[in-house]
């Protein structure tokens, strides 16, 4: 099921400026040498996180899931001055691809790539973040987002990827572990009285939160 008509995204896609040299090269070696490369947020999505970052100015970026690194790089742009962007990702392969294309955009001294299980490297963290962009295995999404909540400044907000998973969240004939770990992840928000959260059906979904208690600077 797509979200958006093919059409209405092909001229949304048209109509939002192009991506940068070095993301088309990306997105062309991730295409052509890894394994599922729908995994890559593509030329929409990684605008609409540049934006976010540019809008929201995080001084420090936490991204759960690098994949070959489209995201962080497409957001490393948005930064403000000496912001930075720490990033998980448990394939080597990938974190390879990803550090290799972060350097060819020259964004190596704002973006690091940690490689291991996200949910341990979380434990070695400490916050504060501005900005969390979860992106990783679904069935730990919760744990990812309990993880980061308490490590999230007052003012940070957190984008979760794939909450509308191709439409499957609302087909209760599909019982696949990733589906229900998506309907069980956007319940929990939706029911966590500590945050104030928004889904926009952008790409394959995203859902922003925010601290309920967050305050005006």
């Amino acid at each position: 099921m797509d979200i958006v008509p093919a059409d209405i995204e092909r001229y949304a896609v048209a109509h939002t400026s192009s991506p940068t040299e070095a993301l088309l090269a990306l997105a062309e070696e991730t295409e052509r040498t890894l394994d599922a490369p729908q995994m890559m947020v593509g030329a929409l999505e990684g605008r609409v996180l540049e934006m976010l970052v540019f809008a929201t100015a995080p001084h420090r970026v936490l991204e759960i899931g690098t994949y070959s690194g489209y995201s962080s790089i497409s957001m490393a742009p948005g930064l403000p001055e000496g912001g930075s962007i720490i990033t998980c990702e448990l394939s080597e392969q990938h974190a390879e691809v990803a550090r290799r294309h972060i350097a060819a955009a020259g964004y190596s001294d704002r973006i690091e790539v940690l490689v291991g299980r996200a949910i341990d490297s979380l434990s070695d963290l400490s916050g504060p973040f501005d900005f969390v962009f979860i992106d990783a295995d679904k069935g730990s999404y919760i744990d990812y987002y309990e993880a980061v909540l308490p490590k999230l400044s007052e003012r940070g907000m957190i984008a979760a990827d794939n909450t509308l998973w191709s439409g499957r969240v609302i087909d209760p004939s599909d019982q696949e572990a990733d589906t229900l770990a998506i309907r069980a992840f956007n319940d929990h928000v939706a029911a966590d009285d500590r945050v104030v959260n928004v889904m926009l059906t952008v790409r394959d979904g995203i859902t922003l939160i925010r601290k309920r208690d967050a305050t005006p600077s």
